[in-house]
């Protein structure tokens, strides 16, 4: 009986007999790749990604959605204390700014500043070398940013 058991094993290979030589290779290639992935990292990745998100659900007027960057930020709280002590830092300053950001969005902005002036005030506290750049997103942390 475990020939046959093995036989319907074999039925995920039948599933991979019409693979083409390419896409079993890159298949092979594929785990490898995921066996050298690791949690934290994506979890590191998934936190930028939600923070770059969020920011873009307060700061461009058309795709102003405070509820989703509000998610955004308690996703991003959570998350923050799992990752390593270096990220986490650079993390809770882009995550500072982000609220400050989003107080100034939901609580209406500070009198006379216009929506767009609103990502300018929270990256003033950062290291002014660290951005470099005129424009608003990189004012957010991301890896290889330091």
């Amino acid at each position: 009986m475990s020939e046959p058991s093995d036989r319907s094993g074999g039925g995920a290979a039948e599933g991979a007999e019409q693979l083409t030589p390419e896409q079993e290779q890159m298949l092979r290639q594929m785990e490898e790749e995921m066996r050298k992935v690791r949690v934290q990292d994506l979890v590191a990745q998934s936190v930028v990604s939600i923070i770059n998100l969020a920011y873009r659900r307060i700061a461009k007027e058309d795709e102003r959605d405070l509820e989703q960057a509000r998610i955004g930020i308690e996703a991003v709280r959570g998350l923050v204390d799992l990752l390593e002590e270096d990220a986490r830092h650079e993390i809770r300053n882009a995550l500072s700014q982000l609220q400050v950001l989003y107080a100034r969005q939901a609580g209406g902005g500070a009198p006379g500043q216009p929506p767009e002036g609103g990502p300018e005030a929270p990256a003033q506290p950062r290291d002014p070398g660290a951005a470099g750049g005129a424009t608003p997103p990189p004012r957010l942390w991301t890896p290889g940013s330091d």
